[in-house]
């Protein structure tokens, strides 16, 4: 089955998975997933993620996190950029989310990165989502 956006589908699957308080989730793997996965993993949203290599595309084995009383780690999730619409900001107008409480994650020409660390290394690109 062919997935028109990857991307907003390994958000929902997340943010299916945290409603129904799974402790795993499983992703189609790709380069950009990976680098989301690290993302969340850095920025303490996930408590862990592993690629399973099956031959084909591989799988991406996403650890959900969970504070005390099975709270949700990941309050919200978002995309922001979407295939129909793209949204591409500059260094000067990076997004900040809840007042700088949650994330904005941005494809950049340095790679996939924060807001923050878009900000420090001043480079803009496109908007992918924002978590909190």
């Amino acid at each position: 089955m062919h997935i028109t956006d990857p991307v907003a589908d390994m958000l929902t699957r997340i943010r299916n998975a945290s409603s129904a308080k799974h402790d795993t989730v499983d992703v189609p793997a790709s380069n950009l997933k990976k680098s989301i996965a690290q993302i969340l993993l850095d920025e303490g949203y996930i408590k862990n993620f592993q690629v399973v290599e099956d031959g084909i595309q591989g799988m991406i084995h996403i650890t959900l996190k969970y504070n005390t009383g099975k709270q949700k780690a990941i309050t919200g999730l978002r995309r922001v950029s979407k295939p129909g619409l793209r949204v591409y900001v500059g260094k000067e107008e990076l997004p900040r989310v809840l007042r700088g409480l949650g994330i904005a994650i941005i494809s950049t020409s340095k790679g996939v990165m924060t807001d923050k660390a878009a900000r420090k290394l001043n480079v803009g690109g496109e908007v992918l989502a924002f978590i909190w």
